[in-house]
């Protein structure tokens, strides 16, 4: 059940959207991992302690080896989350069933195109600086070709006239559409 679980999380959802097959990889070995360690330590009855330990040594997991958002730290969670739902609930098989149902549709809404579709965010480097907002907001609209709902300057560099942004924008509908077909 818990193959199926995974496979459905990192193929279905995840790499159909996001197509970073780095972290597919990532997700499947990490839920397996967690899934055996799991599952050996039902059979074997360890400490307590032993499944402290083990949340010890995820939690000191950084995840620097590449840039990773927020959301695909979201599938790390629920990959791990079914690992675990999986191990424990093995001798309960329905309810193993109900909570990877519930995890991968949570996920497959939340994590919807047509959901939040619309908004973007981007980390924008500018060959200009602006000293004016209103200017700064007009420039990123018309490159971005959106409307811009909240723009932070990171960086400026009067030396070499570089700005930094983060840039969230929405999309117009018209553009939305394109992208869909």
């Amino acid at each position: 059940m818990d193959l199926a679980a995974i496979i459905t999380l990192a193929y279905g959802l995840y790499y159909r959207r996001h197509h970073r097959r780095d972290l597919l990889f990532a997700y499947v070995a990490l839920n397996t991992g967690i899934f055996a360690v799991v599952s050996l330590m039902l059979v074997q009855r360890v400490d307590l302690a032993v499944g402290f330990g083990l949340f010890g040594v995820l939690a000191i997991i950084r995840l620097r080896s590449s840039e990773i958002t927020q959301q695909e730290i979201a599938y790390y969670f629920v990959a791990i989350a079914l690992g675990l739902v999986n191990g424990i609930a093995a001798s309960w098989p329905l309810t193993a069933l109900f909570l990877d149902v519930v995890l991968l549709a949570v996920m497959y809404v939340a994590d919807h195109p047509r959901l939040l579709g619309r908004t973007h965010q981007q980390l924008v480097t500018l060959d200009v600086v602006h000293t004016d907002p209103a200017l700064l907001r007009a420039d990123l609209e018309s490159r971005l070709g959106g409307r811009v709902l909240q723009c932070v300057v990171s960086q400026v560099d009067y030396v070499r006239d570089v700005t930094v942004v983060d840039v969230r924008y929405e999309v117009p509908a018209e553009r939305r559409a394109e992208a869909w077909r």
